[in-house]
């Protein structure tokens, strides 16, 4: 087994429309997957509230004028059975910053994360006391890592990597987040209210 000095996860940014989203939610429901908030009640949320959790979120970024409130977060954990054991997966909001007139803009471009460790925690003990280390997951859980492998290269056929320019003093500065957009997302953003206030322009086609 590989020992692992840290944990790190497997990551997958991306910015889909929510009609897209629904057909990743049809993987998690073919495992009986269980979506839950991270609050302290852990409240558990069915597909329907989690499509329409991302579906507002979506819409506060891609609404042709800033919508009133406060801004939307969309965060959840996913839990599954799979190799004989309970696991599962993280997704939640992170925004893109980037430049605006030689500082950060207010505002952030919006993508979700989805996670999945890839350490396995193994707890032992010896004369000093309890310890634990950390061997590769794709050892321990290889269904849900090929499960992640899954979920991910179905977004990756569906998307590409963002490239956006922003204003700047020698004309447009290109940005290369690690972040995947759909071509249906690209054309939503286009018009959306932060490109508006920003000057954004968009070099995905």
């Amino acid at each position: 087994m590989d020992r692992l000095k840290h944990s790190g996860f497997y990551k997958l940014k991306f910015f889909i429309t929510p009609e897209e989203f629904k057909g990743v939610l049809k993987h998690f429901e073919q495992k009986q997957a269980q979506f839950h908030l991270t609050n302290y009640a852990q409240t558990r949320h069915d597909q329907n509230q989690v499509y329409e959790a991302y579906r507002k979120f979506y819409q506060y970024f891609t609404a042709k004028e800033k919508p009133e409130g406060y801004r939307l977060f969309f965060v959840y954990s996913i839990s599954f059975t799979l190799d004989n054991a309970r696991s599962g997966f993280f997704v939640r909001n992170e925004g893109i910053s980037f430049p605006n007139q030689q500082q950060w803009a207010e505002d952030e471009l919006p993508y979700l994360m989805l996670s999945f460790p890839k350490g396995f925690q193994i707890d032992l003990e010896d004369e000093k006391g309890k310890y634990y280390i950390y061997e590769d997951i794709r050892e321990h859980q290889p269904l849900t890592y090929a499960f992640f492998d899954e979920v991910a290269n179905d977004i990756k056929k569906i998307t590409k990597l963002l490239r956006f320019s922003v204003p700047a003093a020698d004309g447009l500065q290109e940005q290369k987040p690690p972040v995947r957009i759909s071509k249906n997302a690209v054309n939503d953003m286009l018009n959306s209210w932060i490109f508006e206030k920003y000057k954004l322009v968009m070099n995905n086609k």
